[in-house]
């Protein structure tokens, strides 16, 4: 993601969002898997990341996400316990 000068996320990025929110919806309406949903979505945004950074960049992206999961803040609920 590019941030302005100020560390600022992007203009656009509620509005991606958004698409991305009502592409979410359409596709539990149509009975589309959670995983397919999820995984098409993910391959995806992969494609999309591979035309603009170089692969140790998306390796970063994925670590960063991998530490978010194993922290617990994907979840409603709080970390993990255990």
């Amino acid at each position: 993601m590019q941030f302005d000068t100020e560390g600022n996320a992007p203009a656009d990025l509620s509005h991606a969002g958004s698409v991305v929110d009502k592409a979410i919806e359409y596709m539990m309406e149509q009975k589309i898997g959670s995983l397919s949903a999820a995984s098409a979505l993910l391959g995806g945004a992969l494609g999309l990341l591979s035309r603009s950074m170089s692969d140790d960049a998306i390796i970063q992206v994925l670590n960063n996400a991998i530490a978010s999961v194993k922290a617990g803040e994907l979840r409603a609920d709080g970390p993990p316990q255990g």
